[in-house]
């Protein structure tokens, strides 16, 4: 079998004579000589690093989960072929566990003056940038034994979108919505509702629908049909401060928190409400005001991408401050922050009644399931301790929200999965009472 390459070099050296028993510099250098003449062509024959022009292309943002490809295009401008290994490095978060040595590492051949296209499809762990690092290529010679290596800099940047899981929860949302927005007589009408139309009556409208002027114009019973007012403002915000940083399942409690404002914002935006958003700790970390309808979501979920909870505690005082000069007029501020005892009690309590006298406040917490699980726990004694300590903190939470609720203020307290349509029905319940 004919052998080629480095592997009929390898066995050309290995046949030569050398002394075993009794080495001697003649010996060594005849063996040395023609090897080192072998890597310095093989060193002469790889094509440069240096001039190599890099271009990058593809996504440039992606939602957590999902996958984005982007394109590096290589050009060898040299007269040489390029036989290369290449490495387009990217933040270890770029990558799901283990699979970065197989995603961000290429073979290419470029042949002179021509160009190739790789491509690194990076599938992101955490939210936020994702710039990419220096691109490290080794140039190799035909018979592979010498290589040259240098870095390139391409500069990209991925920026990670939240996922939006509750969006599931959308059409069965607005379902709902556009049984409130005319289109059925509403049973009880606050005295924030709009009249939209007339329509003959039918058994189980409420009587005091009937307008009894049209009906005597007319053959039939004629029954008011209302819908909610549009055009309402939302506030939407986020508590950033350490409390948004512990965990529950798999991810920060700012994620829930963020998601179930998504799913908020999408309903309120389709009900005609004008929606902003408000992140803040001790100062402001993202403000999104005055969208449209159709560039509402999007600026949130691109503002929302780069959050991260804040290892500071909140300043309930600035919050509040801030919140009023960002709703002047009357509108719904939603509040997504903790339930714990004491920054609810220190923080935000005395702060309260300044949101309360001229909005509508909704509170949202994120609760955590284990508690519920902790609080069923039989069989042996540490089950019983921990049932115990489960109730404990589950009375605290009753005891702290009961508060709220003697303030004026609606309180939404449930589990990640839950918390986002759980959202959406509070503000479809306040919407259908006329209390925007």
């Amino acid at each position: 079998m004919a052998l080629t390459g480095r592997a009929a070099l390898l066995a050309a050296l290995g046949s030569l004579p050398v002394g075993i028993w009794e080495p001697s510099w003649t010996g060594i250098l005849a063996v040395n000589a023609p090897l080192a003449v072998a890597c310095a062509c093989d060193f002469a024959l790889a094509a440069p690093v240096r001039p190599l022009g890099l271009t990058r292309s593809g996504d440039t943002s992606a939602r957590l989960g999902e996958t984005a490809d982007v394109t590096l295009t290589l050009t060898n401008p040299s007269r040489r072929p390029l036989r290369a290994r290449l490495r387009d490095a990217w933040p270890p978060s770029s990558w799901q566990p283990g699979t970065e040595t197989t995603a961000s590492r290429h073979r290419l051949t470029v042949p002179p003056g021509e160009r190739r296209r790789i491509t690194t499809r990076l599938r992101p762990t955490r939210r936020g940038d994702r710039h990419a690092d220096r691109i490290t290529i080794r140039s190799y010679g035909p018979l592979g034994l010498f290589a040259r290596q240098g870095t390139h800099r391409a500069p990209w940047t991925v920026r990670v979108l939240p996922p939006f899981t509750s969006r599931k929860h959308l059409p069965s949302k607005l379902a709902r919505l556009r049984e409130l927005d005319g289109r059925t007589s509403v049973l009880t009408r606050g005295e924030g509702t709009e009249f939209d139309s007339l329509r003959e009556y039918v058994p189980g409208d409420d009587t005091r629908s009937i307008d009894w002027r049209a009906t005597a114009r007319q053959t039939t019973v004629a029954v008011r049909t209302w819908r909610p007012e549009r055009d309402r403002h939302i506030l939407l915000v986020l508590d950033t401060g350490r409390t948004s940083a512990g965990r529950v399942g798999d991810a920060p409690r700012l994620d829930a928190s963020m998601d179930a404002a998504l799913l908020l914002a999408a309903l309120a935006s389709r009900a005609g409400d004008r929606v902003d958003l408000l992140a803040y700790d001790r100062k402001v970390r993202a403000l999104v005001q005055g969208r449209s309808a159709g560039d509402v979501l999007p600026a949130l979920v691109n503002a929302m991408a780069t959050l991260e909870p804040e290892l500071v505690e909140t300043d309930a005082r600035g919050l509040a401050a801030t919140a009023l000069r960002t709703s002047p007029r009357r509108s719904l501020i939603v509040l997504l922050t903790t339930l714990d005892a004491a920054p609810i009690e220190e923080g935000l309590l005395p702060v309260l009644s300044q949101l309360t006298q001229r909005h509508t406040v909704l509170l949202a917490s994120v609760a955590d399931p284990q508690i519920t699980d902790m609080a069923t726990s039989r069989g042996h004694v540490d089950a019983v301790y921990e049932a115990a300590a489960a109730a404990q903190a589950q009375s605290e939470r009753d005891r702290t929200a009961e508060q709220l609720r003697r303030h004026g203020v609606t309180v939404v307290d449930a589990t990640p999965d839950d918390l986002a349509p759980a959202l959406a029905d509070a503000y479809l319940a306040l919407k259908s009472a006329g209390r925007l």
